[in-house]
């Protein structure tokens, strides 16, 4: 005879866990989707998240590259013109502004609270089909993801990456985690079953603050690239940092080599502030440390080094 709880109709425990899951996703749609609008702009298209007020929508810079505006469709079929208040290629990130009312703003969240396999639900408009969802885990964090604006190359540190279906139109839409609260900007399709987005935390709310308020971002410039390293055991018990930044590269000519930076060099300070991996120091290099006295130590040879550093704008 077979188990009741294994006929039809019957509530297995082995249904229960998708139910829940299935609940979670729909609640986190019903949520989010409003806040998700369809872009389109002569020859292309993408997605972009009500935030702040003043119908200011968060998308990717890449989606609206250089144009000047376009037109917004909402999951309630209304429509707005639009205009691009600011632009930044170096974060992929851009902010827009709707002619007409726009939806109420999304609620969102620090992304460096994520952990890997929280479930994360992707809201777009892939395709021109607005609203369309999908659902994954975070795969990974503290991934990099390379960018360029004209000749300078920059490095979008700690995106997330995640298993939840991209396809093209989804850059711009909104990532977000099982309450409803938008924690990254979906801005690239890396492979089959591979997605990234840009995360919301202390350094993209400045950036978007600044697009919102100046119409771009100016950003310092040193002249270095490293990856992160651990300390040796005494230096760490000593400083109580466990790791720094080794500089693999240190540009000819500029700020840090003439600040007598070397390659090989590991960072353990800059500004006076820890620095344990790159987005440490990017997050110090905005315009108002442009030609200022930036001071740096490093351990190089068994000793500590500090030396001055006056960085240039990024142009």
């Amino acid at each position: 005879m077979l188990d009741d709880s294994l006929s039809p109709g019957s509530a297995s425990s082995a249904e229960e866990p998708l139910d829940a899951y299935s609940r979670v996703v729909s609640t986190v749609a019903a949520t989010v989707s409003p806040h998700v609008a369809y872009v389109q702009l002569r020859g292309s298209s993408g997605s972009a998240v009500a935030i702040g007020d003043r119908g200011h929508l968060l998308t990717n810079a890449h989606v609206v590259e250089s144009a000047r505006g376009g037109t917004v469709v909402f999951s309630d079929g209304s429509r707005s013109r639009f205009s691009v208040v600011g632009a930044d290629p170096l974060s992929d990130l851009a902010v827009l502004r709707a002619a007409e009312s726009a939806p109420e703003p999304a609620v969102v969240a620090d992304a460096d609270g994520l952990v890997v396999g929280q479930l994360v639900v992707a809201i777009g408009s892939p395709l021109g089909l607005t609203g369309s969802v999908t659902a994954g885990v975070v795969s990974a964090l503290g991934r990099s993801l390379p960018v360029r604006h004209g000749r300078v190359g920059r490095v979008v540190e700690n995106v997330i990456q995640t298993d939840a279906a991209l396809n093209p139109g989804n850059s711009g839409g909104a990532l977000a985690d099982s309450r409803g609260r938008v924690v990254g900007i979906n801005t690239a399709v890396a492979g089959i079953g591979l997605g990234l987005a840009v995360p919301i935390n202390s350094t993209t709310r400045r950036i978007i603050d600044t697009l919102t308020i100046e119409g771009r971002v100016r950003r310092a410039y040193l002249g270095l690239v490293g990856v992160p390293a651990p300390l040796p055991d005494d230096v760490a018990e000593r400083t109580g940092q466990s790791a720094g930044l080794r500089l693999v590269e240190v540009v000819r000519g500029g700020p840090a080599e003439v600040a007598g930076l070397r390659p090989g060099d590991l960072v353990l300070t800059v500004g006076r502030e820890t620095v344990a991996d790159a987005q440490d120091i990017q997050r110090l290099l905005f315009a108002e440390v442009i030609g200022t006295r930036l001071p740096v130590t490093v351990l190089r040879n068994g000793a500590m080094v500090d030396v001055v550093a006056r960085p240039i704008e990024l142009s």
